[in-house]
C-alpha cells in the first residue's frame, strides 16, 4: 500500500509540494534554455575548432539550424513516451525521477565533448543531445501534468495562479541561464558552457526527490488507461484538441526560430545596446524577462480589459496570439532586408520584435498549456500534455524540414572530408602521394601534387566522368584545408573578388547586388556564363559561377563566400567605442576568448603563430584609425551548397505562412466546444466535468 497521497485533500490552500516543483522546474529549464541557447553558435564556430573533429570547416548556418530544429523536434515528440509510461506504467513522479538521470547524463556527454583527440566531438554532440531529448522530452508532460495533479475541485480556483508561477518559473531559469551560458562558451569555453547547466540539471533532480513526501502521486491508469483513452470521451478529447495543436504547430515554427535564425541575424546587428556590447546569443534572455512582466500585465490588466469588450475565451486568446505573430516575424524580416543591404541595424529592432512575440507567447502558449490540461480526462492528464508538445515537434521539424530543402547539395563536402584524410597521410607518407592518390580514387576523385606544398582533388562534372572538359579541380593547403580552385574557374572568381575588393577600397564600404552586377560585367567563367555577385551583410558577399551545367544555384555551382576581414575606418571607430563598453561579469573573465586561445593552440601545432588580439576592455587606446586600409578577406570555397531562401526572403516565407494560418484558425476556433475535466478530490463519488455553456 502506498503511502503517499494518491489524490488531492479538499483545502482552500496551495498544495504542499507546489514549492518543490516550482523550484525543480527553475533549475530544470536553467539546464534546457542554457544549452539550447549556445547550440547554433557553437556548431557554426566552435565544434570544428575542438580536439578531435573530423573536419577543418565551419558548418553552414542552414545546416546548423537544421540541426537545432531536428534536436528540438526530438525534444518535444519524446513526451509522447513520457506520457504513455507515466500514464500507464509507474506514475508521473518515477517516470520523471528516472528520465532526469538520463537528462543528466546527456549534458554530461556535452561537458566532455572534446577531450579526446580520438573520439568525434560530432558524434559525441550526438549522443548527447539524443539523451537530452530523451530525458527533457520525457518529463515535459509529466511535470506540467504534476502540477495540475496537486488540485481538486476546492482548490481550483487557484490552478491558474499556479499555472502562471510555474511559466514564471521556466522564465527565470531561462533568463539567468541565457545570459550566463553564452558568456561561459565565449571567454572559458564548452567545458564550462554546457557543464553548467549539467550541474543544475542534478541540482532539479534532488530538489524533486526532496518533494516526494509532499505530492499527490496519481496512479498510473493501466488498463483502465486504455478504456478510458479509446473511449469515445478520449478519443473526441484527443481529436478535438488535435485540430488546435496543428495550428498551434505553425506557431512554434516560428517561435522556436529566436534560437536559431534569430542568434545568426544577431551577429549582423550593432548590439551594443544599454552600455554593453551583447553576445548574440544573449539576446535571447529579452524574452523571458519580457514574459516576467507580461503574465502578471496580461493576468492583471489586459485579459480583464479585454472581457469588458468581448469575453476573451481561450480559443479567442489563441487566434488573436497567432495574429500577433505575424507582426513579430514580419519586423525581423524587414531588419534583415536592411542587413542585405549593407547597413547594420540596431540591435533594438530585433528587441521591439521580441516584445511582440512574447504578447504572442503569452496568449498562445500559457493559454495552451492550461486549456490542454482541463480538456483531457482524468488519467490523460500526461497524453494530452504530451500531444500539446507534439504541436512544438510539429513546428520544429516544419522548420528544418524548409531549411533542409533550401540548402542544395554540396559536391565539395566528400572531397573535402577526403582532403582532411589525406593532409594527414601526406605527413605519415613523407610526400610521395600513393596512399594519398589510393584514398581519392577510393572515393572516385582524382589526386595529385601541386607544385611547392598541398595537393589538388579533381571532382567529376555533370557527366559524372573523371577527365573530361567539365570536371573540377579543387586546391588544398597540406594540412587538408580548401584553398580555392584550380585552373580556369578559380581565375574568374578570383578577377571577380579583386574588383570587389577595389570597389571597397575606394568607397569604404561593399556595392550592393546591383552595382556588384555592374561591376563584374564582362567576366565570364571557363564555360561563357557571367560571374554573379550578390551582397550578404556589411561584411561579407558571395561570388559564384554557374558552374558546368550552367545552371544557377545547382550543385555544380562554382562559389566563394568571402568575408572582409578588414575594416573601414567608420567600423575602426565603432569597434573601439565598443571595446569599451561595459561588461557585468568583466572582473571574472580572461584577457582573451577560449576561441582565440584554441586558435593559438591549432597554430602552434602546426607550427605557425597568430598574434592575440586585445581584451576589448578600453585599457588601452587602441590602434591608430587607418584611413585607407588594403582589401583584406578569408574564403570559403565550395561547389553547390547555395542557400535557395536567404536574407529577407526566408523570414517574409515564415511570416505569410503564420498569416495563412492565423486566417484558417478563426472559422476552425469558432466551431470548437470545450468540455473541462478537473481531478476528483478524495470523498468524491463522480468525476468532476464541465461544458461549455
Amino acid at each position: 500500500m502506498s503511502t503517499f497521497l494518491t489524490a488531492p485533500i479538499p483545502s482552500k490552500k496551495l498544495p504542499g509540494g507546489i514549492p518543490y516543483i516550482i523550484g525543480n522546474e527553475a533549475a530544470e529549464r536553467f539546464s534546457f534554455y542554457g544549452m539550447k541557447a549556445i547550440l547554433v553558435v557553437f556548431m557554426t564556430t566552435y565544434l570544428f575548432l575542438m580536439p578531435g573533429a573530423v573536419s577543418n570547416e565551419a558548418m553552414p548556418d542552414s545546416e546548423a539550424i537544421e540541426k537545432y530544429h531536428l534536436f528540438t523536434s526530438a525534444v518535444y515528440f519524446t513526451p509522447i513516451l513520457g506520457a504513455l509510461i507515466s500514464d500507464i506504467f509507474l506514475g508521473k513522479y518515477l517516470t520523471i525521477m528516472i528520465l532526469s538521470i538520463v537528462y543528466c547524463m546527456g549534458h554530461g556527454v556535452l561537458a566532455l565533448m572534446g577531450l579526446d583527440d580520438g573520439i568525434d566531438p560530432g558524434w559525441m554532440l550526438f549522443l548527447g543531445l539524443g539523451l537530452i531529448a530523451f530525458g527533457s522530452g520525457g518529463i515535459k508532460p509529466c511535470v506540467s501534468a504534476h502540477v495540475g495533479d496537486q488540485f481538486g475541485k476546492t482548490n481550483a480556483h487557484l490552478l491558474t495562479k499556479v499555472f502562471l508561477a510555474f511559466y514564471f518559473s521556466i522564465n527565470v531559469g531561462a533568463f539567468v541561464s541565457t545570459l550566463l551560458t553564452p558568456w561561459f562558451l565565449e571567454w572559458y569555453g564548452p567545458h564550462l558552457a554546457f557543464g553548467v547547466p549539467g550541474v543544475l540539471m542534478c541540482i532539479a533532480t534532488f530538489l524533486f526527490w526532496c518533494g516526494r513526501k509532499k505530492f499527490v502521486h496519481v496512479p498510473a491508469g493501466g488498463l483502465k488507461w486504455f478504456r478510458e483513452t479509446f473511449s469515445w470521451k478520449g478519443v473526441s478529447a484527443i481529436l478535438k484538441l488535435g485540430v488546435i495543436y496543428v495550428f498551434v504547430a505553425v506557431f512554434w515554427a516560428l517561435f522556436d526560430q529566436t534560437g536559431s535564425s534569430w542568434v545568426l541575424q544577431a551577429e549582423d546587428l550593432n548590439r551594443n545596446w544599454m552600455g554593453v556590447t551583447w553576445l548574440p546569443s544573449q539576446i535571447q534572455a529579452v524574452n523571458p524577462i519580457m514574459i516576467l512582466v507580461f503574465i502578471p500585465l496580461f493576468a492583471f490588466v489586459v485579459y480583464p480589459l479585454g472581457n469588458k469588450v468581448f469575453k476573451l475565451t481561450p480559443i479567442r486568446k489563441i487566434s488573436i496570439g497567432l495574429f500577433i505573430m505575424v507582426v513579430g516575424f514580419a519586423m525581423v524580416a524587414w531588419v534583415q532586408g536592411a542587413i542585405d543591404a549593407g547597413q547594420r541595424p540596431s540591435i533594438g529592432w530585433q528587441i521591439a520584435a521580441y516584445a511582440i512575440l512574447t504578447a504572442s507567447e503569452v496568449m498562445v502558449s500559457i493559454t495552451c498549456l492550461e486549456f490542454s490540461y482541463t480538456q483531457a480526462p482524468r488519467t490523460m492528464k500526461s497524453v494530452i500534455m504530451a500531444l500539446f508538445l507534439i504541436s512544438v515537434s510539429l513546428g520544429s521539424l516544419f522548420t528544418a524540414g524548409v531549411n533542409h530543402l533550401i540548402l542544395v547539395e554540396s559536391n565539395a563536402t566528400e572531397a573535402k572530408n577526403v582532403a582532411v584524410q589525406v593532409g594527414m597521410l601526406e605527413l605519415s607518407d613523407n610526400g610521395t602521394g600513393m596512399a594519398s592518390a589510393a584514398l581519392a580514387k577510393a572515393q572516385g576523385l582524382g589526386f595529385e601534387t601541386m607544385p611547392g606544398d598541398g595537393f589538388a582533388l579533381r571532382h567529376a562534372g555533370i557527366d559524372a566522368v573523371l577527365g573530361n572538359d567539365d570536371d573540377i579541380q579543387m586546391g588544398f593547403e597540406p594540412d587538408g584545408t580548401m584553398a580555392g580552385f584550380v585552373n580556369q574557374e578559380a581565375d574568374a572568381i578570383n578577377k571577380a573578388i579583386d574588383r570587389i575588393g577595389g570597389f571597397w577600397e575606394d568607397q569604404k564600404k561593399l556595392p550592393s547586388s546591383a552595382e556588384g552586377t555592374k561591376i563584374l560585367a564582362g567576366i565570364t567563367d571557363p564555360w561563357g556564363q557571367q560571374i554573379r555577385y550578390q551582397i550578404k551583410t556589411r561584411i561579407s558577399f558571395l561570388v559564384t559561377s554557374d558552374g558546368p551545367d550552367k545552371v544557377w544555384q545547382s550543385e555544380y555551382d562554382i562559389r566563394a563566400e568571402v568575408t572582409v576581414s578588414s575594416q573601414t575606418p567608420s567600423q575602426q571607430r565603432e569597434s573601439i567605442a565598443n571595446a569599451g563598453s561595459g561588461d557585468l561579469l568583466g572582473f571574472a573573465r580572461p584577457e582573451t576568448t577560449w576561441l582565440e586561445r584554441r586558435k593559438r593552440e591549432i597554430a602552434a601545432e602546426d607550427g605557425t603563430d597568430i598574434q592575440p588580439s586585445s581584451s576589448g576592455d578600453g585599457s588601452d587606446s587602441g590602434p591608430a584609425i587607418d584611413e585607407a586600409p588594403d582589401f583584406g578577406r578569408s574564403i570559403r570555397w565550395d561547389i553547390g551548397g547555395a542557400n535557395l531562401l536567404s536574407g529577407a526572403s526566408y523570414f517574409w516565407f515564415f511570416t505569410y505562412v503564420m498569416l495563412g494560418t492565423a486566417v484558417l484558425f478563426v472559422p476552425v476556433g469558432w466551431l470548437y466546444r470545450p468540455k473541462t475535466y478537473l481531478q476528483e478530490e478524495d470523498g468524491d463519488g463522480g468525476s468532476t466535468e464541465k461544458s461549455a455553456a
